[in-house]
Parts: C-alpha cells; sequence; structure tokens
C-alpha cells in the first residue's frame, strides 16, 4: 500500500537542535504575550453581540441591487442608539458580495423595548435606501450578554485547569505545569490575534479557542509521551539531547497533522462566509502557534525543571538554555 505522497516531501529522520533557540524563542513569547494581554486591555477585545448586548439584523436587496451603506449608518445613527456597525457581506444564495447585502450592528438602550427598538431600525432604513428585507434578526440583553460573557470565561478556565490535572496525573508535575505555561501562552497570543485583526469576539470565538486548548493539549501529549519513552531508554543521554530527539522524532506527525488541519480551515475561511471568518482565522493561527508552543514552551520547561531519571541525580538538576551539550 502506497503512502500519502505529500509525505515523501518530509525527511524521514531530522536533527534539529531545537534547544539551541528556546531562549529566544522564550523571550519572543513572553514579549508577545505582555503585547497581547495589554492589547485585550487596550484598546480591548471587539465584543460581539453576545457579549456586550444589542441587536444584529441582515439586510438584503434583490441580487444586482446596491445597499448605500453610508445612508444606512446614517439613518440608523439619526435614533441615538450608541454604536452602529454597518458591513457588507456575501449574499447567502450565491456568497458573492455584489453589494445588495449587509449586516447591521446597534445597541438597544438600557429600559427601552427591543421589537420597538428594532421596528424603529427598519422604518428607517426603508425611509433611507427604500424597502429592503430583513433576516437573521437577533437581540441579546445586556444581562444575558454579561452571564455569557461570565461563562465563556469560565469554559476557558475549567478547561485548563482539565487539561492540567489530566497531564499532572500521566505524566510529572514538571510536566503539568510545562503544558499548562504553553496553554495560557496559546491562549494569550490567540486572543492577541483577536484584537489585532479587530475580529468579533462572540460565542464561535470561544469555542475557537476551546479548540485551540484541545489541539495544543493532544499536539503537548504526543511530544511528551515520546519524551518520557526516550528518557527511559536513554538513560545516560543529557537532558537537552533526549528533548532535541523527542521533538523530531515527533516533527512529521506534527506538521502532516498541522499543515492538514489548516488546510481545511483555510477553506472555510474562504468559503464559509462572514460568519464562519472569524472562526477560522483564530483557530487557524491557534493551531500554528501550538505547534509552536508544543516545541518552544512546553519542552524547554521540562529542561529548566529538570527530570528525575532513577538514580542519575545530575538529570535531575535543571540546566541553563543555550548551552551545547556537545563539544
Amino acid at each position: 500500500m502506497r503512502g500519502w505522497p505529500l509525505i515523501k516531501l518530509l525527511p524521514q529522520k531530522t536533527n534539529f537542535h531545537f534547544v539551541k533557540y528556546a531562549r529566544f524563542a522564550g523571550v519572543l513569547s513572553v514579549i508577545l504575550c505582555v503585547a497581547s494581554i495589554i492589547a485585550c486591555f487596550y484598546p480591548g477585545l471587539n465584543m460581539g453581540i453576545d457579549f456586550r448586548g444589542g441587536a444584529s439584523m441582515e439586510v438584503s436587496k434583490p441580487a444586482g441591487q446596491t445597499i448605500e451603506l453610508d445612508r444606512v449608518r446614517e439613518a440608523v445613527n439619526g435614533l441615538n442608539l450608541g454604536d452602529v456597525q454597518v458591513q457588507g457581506i456575501a449574499r447567502r444564495d450565491t456568497n458573492v458580495d455584489d453589494g445588495s447585502t449587509a449586516i447591521l450592528r446597534f445597541q438597544v438602550p438600557e429600559g427601552r423595548d427591543q421589537t420597538q427598538v428594532v421596528n424603529q431600525v427598519e422604518g428607517a432604513i426603508n425611509g433611507a435606501v427604500g424597502q429592503v428585507n430583513y433576516s437573521g434578526v437577533s437581540v441579546v440583553g445586556s444581562k444575558v450578554s454579561g452571564e455569557l460573557f461570565t461563562s465563556g470565561l469560565l469554559a476557558l478556565g475549567v478547561a485548563i485547569g482539565l487539561m492540567f490535572l489530566y497531564i499532572w496525573f500521566r505524566f510529572e508535575p514538571q510536566f503539568g505545569f510545562g503544558a499548562v505555561v504553553g496553554l495560557l501562552h496559546d491562549v494569550i497570543l490567540t486572543f492577541g490575534l483577536i484584537v489585532l485583526f479587530k475580529l468579533e469576539f462572540s460565542l464561535n470565538m470561544v469555542a475557537a479557542v476551546l479548540t485551540v486548548i484541545g489541539y495544543s493539549m493532544n499536539d503537548t501529549v504526543v511530544v511528551f509521551d515520546r519524551l518520557r519513552e526516550n528518557l527511559r531508554k536513554y538513560k545516560t543521554m543529557p537532558l537537552r539531547d533526549v528533548i532535541d530527539l523527542s521533538l523530531n522524532e515527533t516533527l512529521s506527525r506534527t506538521i502532516i497533522t498541522g499543515v492538514t488541519a489548516v488546510m481545511v480551515l483555510a477553506a472555510l475561511a474562504i468559503f464559509g462566509g462572514e460568519a464562519l471568518f472569524g472562526f477560522s482565522i483564530a483557530l487557524m493561527f491557534g493551531i500554528i502557534i501550538g505547534t509552536y508552543s508544543s516545541i518552544y514552551v512546553g519542552a524547554p520547561i521540562i529542561l529548566l525543571w529538570g527530570v528525575k531519571r532513577g538514580a542519575l541525580a545530575d538529570d535531575a538538576k535543571p540546566v541553563k538554555l543555550g548551552m551545547a551539550s556537545r563539544p
């Protein structure tokens, strides 16, 4: 039985010295994480209707007719509803952005009847650009949006905590700590990407981040499992060399899995429409950064902490990154 042709493009055996560049990668990761955390507060996340409350609706005309977005925005702004966003999107039937369809998002002031506000918005739009069709109307109250945001953050925290317990019991404490740091690294940088590209942070994004956590943990477990196996097999080999060996042995699997997932997500981002674009981009980035963290975040932490291998006391001592083990 012939293998997948693309596998032939990958070398059967690699000998990259990953640990050699761990210090540089660590500094880069710290800088990016700090920048991402700051960005989450300023300018902050672009909260979707799910988390900030308000309403969204899809406005469309027959194919070939154009909706004047500026006139729609001006008409709705005249109702004093706060922040109003109008964006052209592709038609649902043809998946082509011909200017005939737009999505409108606006705030519903506290204390005002939601149905009445939506009717006022529809009347203002009809008066500005003529008769249009409305679909996908969604209204979320401020109280519900706050509960959804809290629940979303709680889900992320619980997921990371459970992953930590799983790794702790399956391996050793240093493995669990390295895995959790890697997960936090991936989550923080994914949030940084969301802020950088002003992607709408909604429940779909929470699902994307949770998926990133699962993928990153899966990749980390594969690396850690091979590392544990090699630690038992090569008891006299320096720890940094065992880590390099383990990463090289799992590299082809990591690349094939990552590339396959990215190809699927790229197709989803291109053909999935506006609703799935942000989800696909965030998940694609998370998979890439998750692959990076399993190599340059989780494994180097184990090197710094040290691993006890039987009576080899020297192997239990942490080592400094960047020090060559070979002459």
